[in-house]
Order: C-alpha cells, then structure tokens, then sequence
C-alpha cells in the first residue's frame, strides 16, 4: 500500500477483505457518497474524505466489541496516514471511545455517519423507495418517532450537528443530496 495516501481501490479492497454484509458495505458507500459531497461543500481533499468514509467502520463485522479500536489497529499496520486513522477513530467519540472529533472531516463523519442510516430507512419506506425524490422534511417526519430506525442514535446526529455549527435541516438536507451521488450502488435510485 501507498503509505503516504491510500487509494480509493485500496480503501476498497480493505472494506471488502473485514466485511461481507451487503448492508454494512452499501452503509460505507453510503458514507463515502456523504463525505466527498461535504468535502467538496467545504472545499475539502474530496478523495481524502471519501476513503475515510469508506473504511470508517471497517472492524464493525468482525469485531464489533472492539469497534474503531481493531480498524485503529489494522489501519495502522497497513501504514495509514496518522490524519487517516485518527479521523476514522473518532467517530466512536463517546460510543465507544473518548477520541473527540476534532476537525471538519472528523466532525462530518460523526455527524453522518448515524444519519445516513436514518435516511436510508426514510427512504426505504417511501413509494418510490429512492433518495433521489426525497427531502429533509421526509427524514424529520420521523425522526419524532422513536420506534422508527429504533437503532439510530438521533442526539449523536443532533450533537454532530451543533459540532459543525450546522442546523439539522441543512445537515440532512446535504446528507441526502450526498447519499443522492451513490444511490445506485446503495440501492436507493428509486423503483
């Protein structure tokens, strides 16, 4: 591997050999469509950002006991850059470690990471089954309902949300739109 900066094929290829969950890879694809889009909202290093999206929650699988501490290490024997593994660790910030966001990339994954879920499951319900059509009033309508997406930690998505100095609406609205870049490989384009 290329130590100074990871290919996206890399990051790829590293996903795939942790992960074999249809629906944990779509929920990488997912957030590396998120990422690249904010960065280039930020203007960013779009292709930095989207391969932390992508191997984010490369341990999750295997070893979700130890979520963000395995990829830590894996990434760190595959020579990652510091800025890389540091960014991928810190959205378990008080979930599963004390690691805080600290940059804009590092507060964009932990703000979308969680809500790309929320999305994904807005958009699953809806008639035409896409994010290509949908809004963020959709994904607000049920975000009052605990029971929907029961799973998703919606004061991580808020807290995410305050760290970026972002209101909610805007964060979900730039989410979907991210989401919006990948939605045939996440298999949101719609019926």
């Amino acid at each position: 591997m290329n130590v100074e900066t990871p290919t996206r094929q890399e990051a790829y290829d590293l996903l795939l050999k942790y992960n074999q969950s249809e629906s944990l890879i779509k929920h990488a694809l997912a957030v590396e469509g998120v990422m690249r889009h904010l960065a280039r909202k930020f203007g960013e290093d779009e292709e930095k950002w989207g391969i932390i999206g992508l191997v984010h929650d490369l341990d999750y699988e295997q070893f979700p006991d130890v979520h963000c501490k395995k990829s830590e290490e894996i990434l760190r024997e595959a020579g990652w850059p510091e800025e890389y593994v540091r960014a991928v660790i810190s959205h378990g910030w008080g979930i599963c470690n004390d690691v805080e966001p600290k940059t804009t990339l590092e507060k964009v994954l932990f703000a979308v990471d969680e809500l790309t879920g929320l999305v994904v499951t807005s958009a699953l319900v809806r008639p035409s089954k896409s994010v290509m059509d949908m809004e963020a009033k959709s994904v607000k309508k049920k975000w009052k309902d605990r029971r929907f997406a029961a799973g998703v930690n919606r004061e991580i998505i808020e807290k995410g949300a305050a760290l970026l100095g972002m209101d909610l609406t805007e964060l979900i609205t730039e989410t979907i739109r991210g989401m919006r870049n990948v939605a045939g490989e996440i298999g949101l384009k719609g019926l």
